[in-house]
């Protein structure tokens, strides 16, 4: 077994009902708040108690590079010590990265992989507390915040430890109010978060016990989450999904759906998870095939037997039924292929040349080829 390194939030949070505990957790951290939330701030600010923050920015989609800039300079004019994000994963990804921005004295495009400098944020964030209100994106727990670049036509991460939340409390009763559509591709893109970690190059003991445990109960809570948000034990399933698939890729990394995923998102207006969901069939049956004809030796292909295991419940199940689960289970949750949602076939080659340079392909079990990722954009449209 070789070395490994793990990291994780100074302190996790999980349980139905923790979300009450914010009003008391704060003071130790900070007393100038600023709070990061989605379009309605007002939800965010009734789980505050008597805690007044002293500026609030409003995160309605997936956050850009000048709206974390605009954010951090708001931050800073009115000298916050402590960053808090309610929201989903667009509104953490805010936080953790003007937490960042703060504590260096930096710009988003300093840090930025592919489209900035890509330089390492050296000093650490300031402390910043991340409650999600959906289970999907794990970014409670990942060092990495994604940004959109719309003039690149792409999303990039800043990277690094000190993008840590210094507390990720996950209440899973504060996902009870979401829609069946975010719950569809917000809990498929936690899926996805635990199974490219699972079959990594870079995974290691750890990430696979949390990965294993995730996608074993995403699995089995996914669809009754969807069809019943009221339903308290689906709903913790999944926001346990969620919290291991962001521990597992912030230690393992992800693969190809994410490293497609992230350049579809800065050419089309879709969601997130909805991209991942559309690729991550495809994508299984590209690596497979790329490893029984170029690597088939390589133990990523017992991972995938596994991880077919895991999704279906059945000790007899084999790759291919791992596809046609997750081809059955995405058209049950009525997720959309790629052309709905604005990805033309003319431009496939642009999103297949600028993925091959995507980070998120080093944790890939297999190198694919441009035709590869051609066919899967083929199959995901």
């Amino acid at each position: 077994m070789g070395a490994f390194d793990l990291a994780v939030p100074r302190r996790v949070l999980f349980g139905p009902g923790r979300a009450g505990e914010l009003a008391d957790l704060l003071p130790a951290l900070g007393r100038r708040v600023l709070l990061c939330a989605g379009r309605d701030p007002s939800r965010a600010l009734s789980l505050l108690g008597d805690v007044e923050p002293v500026a609030v920015v409003s995160v309605p989609r997936e956050p850009t590079v000048e709206l974390v800039r605009a954010a951090t300079r708001e931050a800073r004019d009115a000298g916050v010590d402590v960053v808090l994000a309610i929201g989903g994963g667009s509104v953490l990804d805010t936080g953790k990265a003007v937490a960042a921005l703060l504590g260096n004295g930096t710009d988003p495009l300093d840090h930025l992989e592919v489209v900035g400098r890509g330089l390492p944020v050296e000093r650490p964030a300031l402390p910043c507390v991340a409650v999600p209100t959906t289970a999907g994106t794990g970014a409670e727990v990942t060092a990495n915040a994604v940004l959109a670049s719309p003039e690149h036509g792409l999303k990039a991460s800043i990277r690094g430890p000190h993008l840590l939340a210094a507390v990720a409390l996950v209440d899973p009763l504060l996902t009870l109010s979401c829609p069946p559509e975010v719950t569809a591709s917000s809990g498929l893109d936690a899926l996805t978060q635990c199974l490219e970690p699972y079959v990594s190059p870079q995974a290691n003991p750890a990430t696979d016990a949390v990965a294993a445990a995730g996608l074993r109960r995403g699995a089995r809570a996914l669809r009754t989450a969807y069809e019943d948000g009221g339903d308290r034990a689906a709903r913790e399933e999944m926001a346990l999904c969620s919290l291991f698939g962001g521990i597992a890729l912030a230690n393992a990394k992800l693969g190809a759906v994410h490293g497609v995923a992230g350049v579809v998102g800065g050419m089309v207006d879709a969601p997130h998870g909805a991209v991942c969901a559309a690729l991550l069939a495809p994508v299984v049956e590209a690596n497979v095939r790329a490893l029984r004809e170029r690597e088939p030796g390589s133990p990523a292909l017992g991972r995938y037997a596994e991880v077919a295991r895991l999704l279906t419940g059945r000790d007899d199940a084999a790759v291919e039924d791992a596809v046609d689960w997750l081809r059955k289970t995405v058209a049950a949750l009525g997720v959309p292929p790629l052309g709905a949602v604005g990805l033309r076939p003319a431009q496939h080659a642009e999103v297949a040349a600028k993925a091959a340079r995507s980070s998120s392909m080093r944790g890939n079990p297999v190198s694919l080829l441009d035709d590869d990722l051609l066919a899967v954009l083929r199959a995901a449209s």
